[in-house]
């Protein structure tokens, strides 16, 4: 009987047995993928609703552990993505890994914008939306300060948030991948140049920005994305695992919502034009942004190659506030993959815990 050393080279007969199987597990699986089916569901984590506003939700979470820290956290959304991305599915949840580590979790879900909603500006968002939302909040906890977490815009949302609202009950910010100075913003600050693109006939035409046209917008960013992911899906269709969080992220990125028309004007003149937030010039419902009345503790997480949101835009969000107790974080990953998936699981989310649970007593 002979054994098979580490430098032989395996069984040909064993490789094809391999090969083979793998081709028929990605005939079947691929044939699933293609038609949809056993599409994976996302937002399951146990959730009530205690405050709606129009198309807004606020979402107040099941505890999951014994002993919950004292101070809420509140998870501030995108105005432009749909709110699972930070829900994905069980074992693949922000929500529920903060849960699981003691945190009362909240969120605020934007909803997608109907045609009458075409007129809400940066000013309904930061001035009348949250500030409500963070009332029910003190009302459902008996806590006075809350922890923010905004993803991408909703970064931005927190820190318009406190930057327009002197003494507001923040006890910590988190941001991530969280624009601030728009002249960083690579091809986007290219493709809306005042000298080419008409916002305003884009906005007075459409009202609310389709979905289909922010979508175009970002796979245009890189082109060739798409055709790469369909190249690995079918080199890992064999795999169950791969496939699942495949679908889970396709589903989110291909599940866009419309941009609010007076909010896309607004951003598109007042921040990607002309940079007014870092330059001290932003002023909403007749009051100027100052984001150095922000001095609780920040933590702003960047991802190394994000497309969407690039370093240049994120670098500077801890030198626009006033805080003393202030962290960058730059870690491997793309926008998405910062935030959900393997990458966040391994990397962002116990960086955010590690951080945040010593500030939340």
């Amino acid at each position: 009987m002979t054994t098979q050393t580490a430098h032989e080279p395996a069984n040909i007969g064993d490789i094809v047995t391999k090969e083979v199987e793998r081709t028929i597990a990605r005939a079947q699986r691929g044939i699933d993928v293609l038609l949809n089916r056993d599409e994976p569901e996302v937002a399951k984590t146990p959730r009530d609703v205690i405050y709606r506003r129009g198309t807004m939700q606020l979402y107040h979470y099941h505890p999951m552990s014994d002993e919950v820290y004292r101070v809420p956290v509140v998870l501030v959304m995108s105005l432009i993505s749909k709110a699972y991305i930070l829900d994905l599915t069980p074992g693949f949840s922000f929500v529920e890994f903060l849960l699981k580590n003691g945190y009362d979790v909240f969120m605020i879900d934007w909803g997608i914008p109907r045609p009458e909603d075409k007129k809400l500006k940066l000013e309904d968002y930061t001035m009348d939306f949250i500030p409500s939302c963070i009332e029910k909040i003190q009302e459902e906890t008996g806590e006075k300060d809350v922890s923010f977490v905004g993803y991408c815009m909703g970064g931005l949302l927190s820190i318009l948030y406190g930057g327009v609202n002197a003494g507001a009950p923040m006890a910590n910010l988190v941001t991530i991948a969280c624009p601030v100075d728009f002249d960083g913003m690579g091809l986007f600050k290219q493709w809306t140049d005042r000298r080419w693109f008409d916002v305003d006939r884009i906005v007075d035409t459409l009202g609310n920005i389709p979905p289909e046209m922010m979508y175009r917008s970002f796979e245009l960013l890189r082109p060739v994305d798409r055709l790469v992911a369909y190249v690995r899906l079918w080199d890992n269709l064999w795999n169950d695992l791969y496939v699942k969080q495949y679908r889970l992220m396709n589903k989110w990125t291909s599940d866009q919502i419309p941009f609010p028309g007076e909010c896309f004007r607004q951003t598109t003149k007042e921040l990607s034009w002309e940079n007014k937030l870092v330059k001290g010039e932003l002023e909403l419902g007749g009051r100027r942004v100052d984001p150095k009345l922000i001095t609780c503790p920040i933590l702003n997480a960047m991802a190394q190659h994000d497309h969407i949101a690039p370093y240049e835009a994120t670098k500077d969000v801890t030198s626009v506030v006033g805080s003393d107790d202030k962290e960058d974080v730059l870690l491997k990953g793309g926008h998405v993959s910062l935030v959900a998936g393997p990458n966040a699981i391994l990397r962002l989310w116990p960086k955010i815990n590690e951080w945040l649970s010593v500030r939340s007593v």
